[in-house]
């Protein structure tokens, strides 16, 4: 366990306390809790590249809090009303696809390696910024038109090319896979 890792599990730590404050209709305290755990972020992976503290354990533990922040921000959001719940589907629907495919590689002992692409990094910059948008529109009351608009045509096409690409990546990785004789 290293500074990275503790930061990590704070961060996860936070995922509940976002919920709470959407459930709540405490907006502004989503949207502050939401702007640390970024910052978070970016401090655990600083730290974990900067000072040689990136480990086994943090290599699984930061994409599972990222995976649990936005798919929990954006399922409360849709709930509540504020994203259409199309958009919910389709970023919630990808993180499943990705995670099942990756328990499927695993069962069938040919564990496939999932490395960000450079379109799965620019998803979520977007799903993360349209996030920030809808809950800073939400907890200090600005019309966030167009930017929600253009940010959501982002999260769309970032979302079904990324997935498609891991999709591709994982069939081929799993067509090597020999039939019992």
């Amino acid at each position: 366990m290293n500074i990275p890792n503790i930061i990590t599990l704070a961060r996860i730590i936070l995922v509940p306390v976002i919920v709470w404050a959407i459930a709540s209709n405490q907006m502004e305290i989503a949207f502050a809790v939401f702007v640390i755990a970024g910052i978070s972020d970016a401090v655990d992976g600083f730290l974990a590249k900067r000072f040689n503290m990136a480990s086994e354990l943090g290599a699984l533990l930061d994409p599972l809090a990222d995976k649990a922040l936005l798919v929990s921000i954006y399922v409360s959001l849709g709930i509540w009303g504020a994203v259409p719940r199309w958009i919910v589907i389709l970023v919630v629907s990808r993180d499943i696809m990705i995670v099942a495919a990756v328990i499927v590689s695993w069962l069938f002992d040919k564990p496939v390696q999932m490395k960000p692409s450079m379109v799965s990094k620019l998803n979520t910059v977007a799903q993360v910024a349209f996030a920030a948008l809808v809950l800073g529109s939400l907890g200090f009351g600005f019309e966030p038109t167009p930017y929600d608009l253009i940010l959501m045509g982002f999260v769309t096409v970032f979302t079904l090319v990324s997935v498609s690409l891991y999709l591709v990546e994982w069939v081929r990785h799993m067509s090597t896979i020999e039939a019992p004789r």
